[in-house]
């Protein structure tokens, strides 16, 4: 029986969780909206919040689980990837904490934690799991790869992403358009009212499993800049069109690859994870492609595709199982 504590701070959001074993008793995530009216994450700004937000976070998460917090037998944390001010605050809370209680200490990666939030239990009636091996397309703002899972931290990259992340070319799409940050459900939600097959845009030949995405976003601009000579008011009169052209674009170049990998590895459990893996036009189009394969495919509920503690959590019972603690030295990292 274990019950960890785990904490979450590499980029904007500040999250505190609490599982029993792989059960989530808590998961508390709080916000940063000062971001929006720059377009985007403001270092700066992000680490300062999160000394601001990190006490009554964990404190939160603690009382929403019914515990006390001399009940806890290890501090999960994310040491990396993400942004050095905002990791510090985490690993910083995070050491002293445990120190404190004098209970270990478990280091998480941030992109193992998404990938393994399909194990975390909700106790309800009828959840199941990934079995191994199963196939997992990791797709964020800042990563996209193709991975296959032998066990929780046998890990082959099968794919990756050659120079942006599929949710950086969204949200760049997003900006195109003038439509606010965060740009991907913003596209996603006017994307329901849209065709897309209204416009196309081109999608790079690269070989292999991995992806590119810059020359879709460079498609998207040149292409607006064409239409917008002809009539300054095109964005505004094919809002919905494009939203929907340019996440068909996308989402069909993603599961493309994820389909032909998975043939490939001849794997029938499949799964998404990531904050992209929110966008309803991956989810709906994954789901169909599974059935016409006969695979099992994995939807992380929502509340887990963006960055949380619970899969901090999860990531870090499997850990304590194994008994892998780390040193109250261990500085964060900005790269995998």
């Amino acid at each position: 029986m274990s019950l960890i504590l785990a904490i979450e701070s590499s980029c904007d959001d500040t999250s505190a969780a609490v599982l029993r074993n792989n059960c989530l008793l808590s998961n508390v995530i709080a916000s940063q909206a000062v971001h929006r009216q720059f377009g985007g994450v403001v270092p700066e700004l992000a680490s300062r919040a999160h000394q601001q937000n990190i006490v009554p976070t964990v404190d939160a998460a603690i009382r929403n689980a019914g515990i006390d917090k001399r009940d806890l037998d290890a501090v999960a944390f994310t040491r990396g990837p993400g942004l050095l001010g905002s990791l510090l605050v985490g690993v910083s809370f995070a050491k002293s904490f445990a120190q404190a209680l004098d209970i270990p200490l478990i280091e998480v990666n941030h992109l193992q934690a998404h990938v393994l939030s399909h194990f975390i239990s909700r106790q309800i009636e009828g959840e199941q799991f990934p079995k191994f091996p199963f196939m997992c397309l990791l797709v964020s703002g800042g990563h996209t790869q193709i991975l296959l899972l032998r066990s929780h931290f046998d890990i082959e990259v099968i794919g990756n992403t050659i120079d942006d992340a599929a949710g950086e070319a969204i949200d760049k799409a997003a900006k195109i358009m003038d439509l606010g940050y965060p740009g991907g459900p913003i596209i996603d939600k006017l994307a329901k009212d849209g065709n897309p097959e209204a416009f196309h845009f081109a999608t790079p030949n690269i070989p292999g499993y991995n992806y590119s995405f810059s020359g879709i976003k460079t498609s998207f601009l040149y292409f607006l800049r064409d239409r917008l000579k002809e009539d300054p008011d095109f964005i505004e009169n094919n809002k919905a069109d494009l939203c929907a052209s340019i996440q068909n674009c996308i989402v069909g170049f993603l599961l493309k690859k994820l389909e032909k990998a998975a043939l490939a590895h001849r794997v029938n459990q499949v799964a998404i994870a990531g904050g992209v893996s929110a966008n309803s036009r991956l989810r709906d189009e994954l789901t169909r492609i599974g059935q016409k394969h006969g695979w099992h495919v994995f939807l992380p509920p929502i509340q887990f595709c963006t960055d949380n503690a619970a899969m901090v959590g999860i990531a870090g019972y499997y850990k304590y199982l194994r008994g892998e603690f780390a040193d109250i030295s261990l500085p964060p990292y900005t790269r995998s």
